[in-house]
């Protein structure tokens, strides 16, 4: 079985307020579970939502220098 993040250690991991957390579960934005009245996190999902938003740098554009 794998770990389940609590919301304080999701908010900790992504460096984001607490509510932030609760926000993001209301509007369905994270995957979450809900157990009761509790909301967890699979490390896992996670982790794959975090690949899936990431973004890629800027590529580097050459420009060309007259002579």
């Amino acid at each position: 079985m794998q770990k389940l993040l609590t919301a304080e250690e999701m908010a900790e991991v992504l460096q984001v307020k607490l509510s932030t957390i609760y926000k993001w579960t209301h509007e369905g934005f994270v995957p979450h579970l809900k157990l009761g009245k509790f909301v967890r996190f699979r490390e896992s999902e996670v982790l794959a939502w975090l690949e899936k938003r990431s973004e890629k740098g800027r590529v580097t554009r050459r420009i060309a220098v007259l002579p």
